[in-house]
């Protein structure tokens, strides 16, 4: 058996082979797959980096909440360093929308009804923004993931069609001659899948960790409500709220 041979016959094919002999659909669905992945990748690492950065922030902003002596403590915090995560923005909008109310009272029809309707309102809506925030860019990692398998299994399709006519015009229809052509149209399904399966694993990672912070949130806004807008001593109300309890309710509509 000569192995220089078949050693030149395996170089022969492959991906570069493959990429030299596939047409412009081919190409084009390869070019298609490899902008997938790299916008699911830059999605991904984005994000990823975002998350880390606003759990390290959230962190650092409740504890100094929770040590706070007063939300006079907390209005000065935040004036100083902004609201740089999702906790230090939700406190800010309420007390700000507190004292908006408290001055001017009800102007507009936003503002109906009482200062706790109008704080309830602007939780609300911070509660979505930041849900809006966080969400942004998944819905590209759903679709990569979901498709990028089909575009695959399309160049595959393409490429062992044409292989096909190709061997049947040549009239050599031996084994050596179909496996190799039909073997390098396979690659375009291991794209697809290579690039689908980092997209899904990101979308669901992200969407986990989003649901945990939006759920602390969520805990969160309803303590805001009892401080700012009922007017709760910081001292009695900090206190029960220091740890998670199992009566913390959502904020109501």
């Amino acid at each position: 058996m000569n192995w220089r041979k078949i050693l030149n016959q395996e170089s022969a094919q492959g991906f570069a082979h493959f990429i030299g002999q596939s047409d412009a659909v081919g190409k084009t669905l390869l070019l298609i797959l490899l902008g997938m992945s790299i916008v699911s990748w830059t999605i991904i690492v984005i994000k990823g980096l975002a998350l880390v950065l606003r759990n390290r922030r959230s962190e650092r902003f409740l504890s100094l909440f929770w040590n706070a002596s007063s939300l006079d403590a907390v209005a000065g915090e935040i004036a100083t360093h902004g609201a740089r995560d999702p906790f230090s923005h939700l406190i800010s909008h309420a007390m700000h929308a507190q004292a908006h109310h408290a001055r001017y009272g009800a102007a507009k029809l936003e503002e109906a009804g009482t200062a706790g309707d109008f704080v309830t309102r602007t939780i609300k809506k911070v509660l979505d923004e930041e849900m809006t925030q966080m969400e942004n860019g998944l819905t590209v990692l759903a679709t990569v993931g979901s498709t990028a398998p089909f575009v695959g299994l399309f160049g595959t399709v393409w490429g062992v069609y044409h292989a096909l006519v190709a061997i049947g015009l040549s009239g050599a229809g031996t084994l050596d001659k179909v496996a190799g052509p039909v073997g390098e149209a396979l690659i375009m399904t291991g794209v697809g899948l290579a690039v689908a399966i980092p997209a899904v694993m990101g979308y669901n990672g992200l969407t986990r960790a989003n649901r945990v912070i939006l759920s602390k949130l969520d805990a969160f806004a309803y303590e805001v409500h009892t401080f700012v807008a009922m007017g709760s001593p910081m001292s009695a109300a900090g206190a029960a709220s220091a740890k998670p309890a199992a009566s913390i309710r959502p904020l109501a509509a």
